[in-house]
């Protein structure tokens, strides 16, 4: 099988019910950026160590269930789903890093290790998902866990950078607003 169909060729793409869209159709824009949000993860993933590989294997394998269920225009597929136990486990990933974590009082500037920086832009390719996620709602059916779920995966990757600092022995630089 060929990876090129040049059906695409016009600026359009299929969706699972072979709907042509456009390419920038909000849909498109939704999913496109949860795959570019998964390759982020794998990126960190690359760098991890084996515990939390495994639960970035696990998120990555939920990013693109996500994709599926958005790229999915049709009652008429069924396909697996996002659910209340998926986006439950992200907070009991995210409580157990945080109990290891000295409280944060400020927000904190991204960077400090290439490992760090991944983590934040993931957590910003997130937000991001977020956005067009809630914007696609606005014009179609969104399950409402795919948006818990996203939300609660920037908290986690916000908290993953913070666990990265630590484990590296980096200073976590806090963000003053009163200096400039």
């Amino acid at each position: 099988m060929k990876v090129y169909t040049k059906t695409g060729d016009d600026g359009t793409t299929s969706l699972f019910s072979g709907k042509r869209v456009p390419k920038h159709d909000i849909r498109i824009k939704a999913y496109g950026t949860i795959d570019e949000l998964n390759s982020w993860i794998g990126a960190i993933r690359d760098h991890a160590d084996r515990d939390l590989k495994d639960d970035l294997i696990n998120i990555q394998r939920n990013l693109m269930t996500i994709g599926s269920q958005l790229a999915n225009d049709s009652e008429k597929f069924s396909i697996e789903k996002i659910n209340a136990t998926d986006v439950l486990q992200l907070e009991q990933n995210i409580d157990q890093i945080t109990d290891k974590l000295p409280p944060l009082k400020n927000f904190v500037i991204p960077g400090g290790h290439p490992l760090v920086s991944h983590a934040h832009l993931a957590r910003c390719v997130c937000r991001r998902a977020e956005r067009y996620i809630t914007e696609l709602k606005e014009h179609t059916t969104v399950d409402s866990e795919i948006i818990f779920y996203i939300n609660r995966l920037s908290d986690y990757l916000f908290t993953l950078s913070r666990k990265f600092t630590q484990d590296l022995n980096l200073p976590e630089i806090k963000w003053d607003p009163s200096r400039k």
